[in-house]
């Protein structure tokens, strides 16, 4: 075609097969896949549908076929098993193989029928004495597959019979072997014939069992029984269900035992050792499972959980019986007939250490805090901090109790001397500590330091200072790894803490609260002379430890912010045994301890003074510490002892000069002139400063003194006569014969118990004291007053033993001593 001169567009044909109007590319993919989603589902529709007519069809298929089962069963041996015999049990027999294949536990036809099947099974039994025979016949070696097959299955649909109808017969549970006419009884009897120790397929029986999750029915059939109002150990006597679960446990791990390892989850530790008081209820099953050995295949396999993180607790119960803490309760209160048994090993004391902590760890604290803070005031402290957001748990009065009572003295004891027992307190101090004195120490500390922090101490802490070997061996392992340069090995050993914390965190953890304990009743004899609990040699090294353990906790590496040195404890569990939380507190129980061993060298010197002081102290520490709310400044209130005394005068000094400039600059001190008889200095004072605010007391006081005459007496005060005046009245306040103070026999003060006696207003004349006290501590008057020791410690806030005794009464401490 020739061009004709238009100039219009000519129609164009689309050989695509689309419209006109230009389809959206991205449009057409969506209707694509959508399409195609579409028949995808339409092919899963159809073949859901198909399989649900199958299965519905095979369903009522085997449904008949059960029924016409049933009929024929019935009409040969009878809806009671009348004509039922012990040839019936044969493998010849349709009998068993009927039974097992129509038998619902559901029904209660089928529930009747199996329960008369187990009657005539356990007379068989006990007629002839000889299970095998009624089952296999002459050859069991021929017949031992079928054989197996149905004892299995037979063994199999007792449990789950008594599993089903455990509610409306749950009175027959506590039923014992003698009630042979009641049906939980008979079945669970039945079982136990199944599964005597000396059959040959009881093993095969067992592992299919427990590959059945068997201890899972046991445990729900275990707590219907618990909630009934008898109880289980009422005559003493083994019930069926105890029975059966002690034979059934001794398979797991023993030779020459065939038994399948299942599934932690469905394991006896965790479906039934998670029961509630078990023992309680079980007083038989917890001899065979504390003296036959089984604890340690069992606690083994928890060990093994808990090292690899594994959570194979079932659902708890209720909120106030935790799996854990049930499980906690029933491993401790076998724990101690264990440790007894001659076959218990080392590796046995590890693993029960290693799962004790764990489960402790997720307990909460079950301390006292009033009792607490005024027994044992090494492990708590008065600026605790508690997370409110944090929703304390409860745990029952009754398992709390469970717990603590099995952490006894005899505990304590067999741990730990299982657990050193192979450790040498005569080791080379040039050898470092083996692999093996490494776990026995790691599993120690670590399950210490937990109980430290979860239970109540008073028992504690006095087996483990005084009956076991604790601080020697750990004095001994920390001694050797100090002098080796062992640490920074150490901590990749440690499994209870990460691989980068210091080596001496834990073991200090335990020992310095240890410790500390011991030196509360230690008299001046046994630590000087004696050189008890250590020689003073230790000491010394043990004071370079804590002093740079110390010091790399709050300045070198701190864990907290400056502004949060206080030692903040949480309610969660999860948050009270971090590296953080361990690092915490070892920096409070080190810092006691070291202020706890100055005041002896205080009292009578066996070391420089100077090996108290941290390396580190430097100008820059200087100026930090002068501000508030600086790490420095922390350091200086929690471990005064780090720093030396003329660094602490220096700063203290650099304070008052601070607050004397920045007030001085604003002229907000107000002058103060006061008139002051001289035989009445004390009763004058009191009534004319008492009242003065803090900005007044910290502006200038002028005073003048009056005579007996009532003159004034000639003088400017420009701030002689003030410390004329603070040296007149300290002399008055302090002079025994007032009678706010008396004295010791080396003529030291203490307050007067009787002072009220004395003075209707002695506690005000108190206050009014360290008023005066302060203000000459503030204009650098040097006020020299012979406090008791015992005193000084009371006003820093420490507590007073029996060291400290003979500064108050030395025929008393003579006494005790001798007593002691």
């Amino acid at each position: 075609m020739y061009f004709s001169g238009d100039p219009s567009t000519r129609k164009r044909v689309d050989l695509g097969g689309r419209s006109s109007k230009e389809r959206d590319r991205q449009k057409l993919l969506e209707q694509t896949r959508l399409e195609r989603n579409r028949r995808l589902w339409l092919r899963q529709q159809n073949s859901a549908a198909l399989k649900i007519q199958k299965c519905f069809r095979g369903r009522r298929a085997v449904k008949a076929e059960h029924f016409k089962v049933r009929v024929q069963f019935c009409g040969t041996y009878g809806n009671c098993c009348q004509n039922v015999d012990r040839h019936c049990f044969s493998p010849d027999s349709e009998f068993l193989r009927q039974l097992l294949f129509f038998f619902n536990a559901r029904k209660a036809g089928d529930f009747a029928i199996l329960v008369e099947t187990c009657r005539l099974l356990v007379q068989f039994i006990r007629d002839s004495g000889d299970t095998v025979s009624l089952f296999a016949g002459r050859d069991y070696s021929s017949n031992h597959a079928l054989v197996d097959y149905r004892v299995k299955q037979l063994a199999y649909a007792c449990v789950e019979a008594v599993h089903q109808n455990r509610n409306q017969l749950k009175e027959q549970l506590l039923m014992k072997p003698e009630e042979s006419s009641v049906s939980m009884t008979l079945l669970l009897e039945a079982v136990v014939s199944l599964i005597d120790p000396k059959l040959p397929w009881v093993c095969n029986i067992v592992g299919y069992l427990l590959q059945r999750k068997t201890f899972s029915l046991f445990r729900e059939i275990a707590l219907t029984w618990k909630e009934s109002t008898k109880t289980a150990a009422s005559n003493g006597k083994v019930s069926s269900l105890e029975h059966v679960l002690a034979l059934v446990i001794p398979h797991i791990g023993r030779k020459p035992c065939t038994c399948p390892n299942i599934d932690p989850q469905w394991s006896f530790s965790s479906q039934i050792l998670t029961i509630p008081f078990l023992w309680k209820f079980f007083p038989y099953l917890k001899e065979v499972f504390a003296t036959r050995g089984l604890s340690q295949h069992y606690l083994h396999q928890m060990a093994f959980c808990v090292q690899n993180c594994a959570n194979v607790l079932p659902n708890d119960i209720s909120p106030e019986y935790p799996g854990y803490a049930c499980l906690l309760g029933n491993i401790l209160e076998t724990a101690g007939v264990a440790l007894s048994q001659p076959n218990c090993s080392f590796e046995m004391a590890v693993d029960l250490a290693a799962v004790t902590t764990f489960l402790l760890e997720e307990l909460p604290s079950m301390k006292s805090s009033s009792r607490e803070s005024k027994e044992s005031p090494m492990l708590v402290d008065d600026d605790m901090i508690i997370d409110d957001e944090v929703t304390e748990v409860i745990l029952n009065r009754d398992l709390e109790q469970q717990i603590c009572n099995a952490i006894d003295p005899r505990f304590l004891l067999q741990l730990t001397n299982l657990l050193f027992g192979g450790i040498s307190l005569a080791s080379n101090s040039h050898d470092g500590p083996d692999d093996k004195e490494v776990a026995a120490v790691g599993a120690a500390c670590a399950f210490l330091h937990v109980t430290f922090n979860t239970l109540p101490l008073e028992r504690i802490m006095t087996v483990l200072a005084y009956r076991t070997e604790l601080v020697s061996v750990l004095w001994n392992f920390m001694k050797r790894c100090h002098e080796n340069q062992k640490w920074s090995s150490l901590s990749q050993q440690l499994s209870y803490l990460s691989g980068d914390s210091p080596g001496w965190l834990l073991p200090l953890a335990v020992f310095c609260p240890v410790y500390k304990h011991m030196l509360t009743i230690v008299d001046n004899e046994e630590f000087y002379e004696q050189e008890k609990p250590l020689s003073l040699k230790d000491i010394r090294c043990l004071i370079i430890i804590l002093r740079q353990a110390l010091w790399q906790l709050l300045w070198v590496n701190p864990t907290t912010p400056s502004n949060s040195m206080k030692f903040a404890t949480k309610t969660s569990s999860n948050k009270r045994h971090t590296e953080e939380f361990i690092q915490e507190r070892v920096g409070i129980v080190a810092s006691e301890l070291l202020s706890q061993l100055q005041d002896w060298n205080n009292r009578r010197q066996f070391t420089s003074p100077s090996d108290f002081h941290a390396d580190g102290v430097n100008e820059f520490f200087i100026s930090q510490a002068v501000m508030e709310n600086t790490r420095a400044n922390d350091i200086l209130k929690q471990a005064p002892f780090l720093v030396p005394f003329t660094s602490r005068v220096k700063i203290f000094n650099s304070q008052l000069t601070a607050v004397r400039q920045r007030h001085g600059s604003n002229s907000v001190f107000s002058r103060n002139r006061f008139r002051i008889r001289r035989d009445h200095i004390l009763e004058d004072a009191y009534n004319q400063m008492s009242a003065l605010s803090e900005e007044d007391l910290r502006g200038v006081i002028r005073v003048t003194f009056v005579n007996e005459f009532g003159v004034e007496e000639a003088g400017i005060d420009g701030g002689g006569i003030f410390k004329d005046f603070m040296e007149n009245i300290t002399r008055a306040a302090f002079d025994v014969q007032y009678g706010l103070f008396k004295e010791t026999t080396d003529h030291l003060l203490y307050p007067n118990p009787g002072s009220g006696m004395i003075h209707e207003q002695h506690l005000q004349f108190f206050h009014f004291l360290g008023t005066l006290l302060a203000k000459a501590m503030f204009e650098g008057i040097l006020v020299d007053i012979p406090f008791a020791t015992f005193f000084l410690s009371k006003l820093k806030q420490k507590y007073n033993y029996l060291n400290d005794l003979p500064s108050l009464d030395p025929e008393l401490y003579r006494h005790l001593i001798f007593l002691k």
